[in-house]
């Protein structure tokens, strides 16, 4: 079975004078999110996508809330219900930014999510898809410490299930950190969560 995968997101969500409407709705939506109000944060992700047209970001994070919740325990009822909501959102999504590799990574997580839910069932089902979409997503962005990261977090799984020399796997991880070192997201709002759980996941490969 695939070991549960814990996000770490950088969430900012102070205000700042001079924000546009999106920005104080993203802000807020983000900081509900930190809160732990999942359920209020999805609700005003979509309010703000049914807003922007174009935008592929609230669409993101109605996926990450949900996709997120997907893989705690205590919501093993939900998970249906939970990715069938991230999936519509990250279909959205692709159709107002297709080709992104930051939604391909966000669709091996929904991916990775069933799978958790139900290996017996999932397993064989969902991860040769996972692995298509991170190397789709590495072949259009190689150093996205996010693609890198997620890819060999991902393997590791079943590396440790299928007795797998871990080492060239472990050192795409260790990869992936000097990646987020040199990082830059688009906007305050773009995905730049991982490094915490990439220096997380590096630790346990080293010992």
């Amino acid at each position: 079975m695939l070991r549960i995968i814990t996000l770490s997101v950088l969430l900012i969500s102070s205000a700042i004078f001079g924000q546009s409407k999106y920005e104080q709705g993203m802000g807020q939506a983000l900081g509900m999110w930190k809160e732990g109000k999942s359920t209020e944060a999805t609700a005003l992700f979509e309010r703000i996508a049914s807003v922007e047209k174009t935008n592929w970001l609230p669409n993101y994070y109605v996926a990450m809330v949900n996709t997120v919740d997907a893989f705690k325990p205590e919501n093993k009822e939900k998970v249906s219900v939970l990715l069938e909501k991230a999936q519509k959102a990250t279909d959205e999504a692709f159709l107002q930014s297709p080709n992104n590799p930051e939604l391909m990574v966000m669709q091996a997580m929904i991916y990775t999510a069933w799978i958790v839910e139900d290996p017996m069932t999932n397993g064989m089902k969902y991860s040769g898809k996972t692995m298509e979409q991170y190397y789709k997503a590495l072949a259009i962005a190689p150093n996205n410490p996010r693609v890198v990261f997620c890819k060999a977090e991902f393997e590791l799984g079943g590396a440790k299930w299928s007795g797998a020399d871990t080492k060239p796997i472990c050192a795409q991880v260790e990869k992936s950190i000097e990646l987020f070192a040199n990082f830059k997201p688009e906007t305050t709002f773009h995905p730049n969560w991982g490094l915490d759980r990439a220096k997380q996941t590096l630790e346990s490969c080293n010992k």
